[in-house]
């Protein structure tokens, strides 16, 4: 999968998630920028699981802080 469209369905998971279209940065932090919850991480991996055909194992999850991060490891899983 092409990085720009890796990016773009990165997007639409974060959206799915609730997070507004001009908060979606990749220096955006989960936990302060996007003030990510125990449910919108729920979500968020739920959605991530189903969009890109992907298992996410727990310490990947904690290696996640940055919006980059997580596209970084996608991309890495592609």
């Amino acid at each position: 999968m092409e990085n720009k469209t890796i990016r773009r369905t990165l997007y639409r998971v974060l959206r799915k998630t609730g997070v507004p279209r001009k908060e979606i940065e990749l220096d955006a932090a989960f936990n302060d920028d996007l003030n990510f919850d125990q449910v919108d991480w729920a979500l968020f991996l739920f959605y991530l699981e189903d969009f890109f055909k992907i298992d996410v194992k727990d310490e990947e999850i904690s290696r996640m802080h940055v919006v980059k991060d997580t596209l970084s490891f996608v991309e890495h899983m592609a």
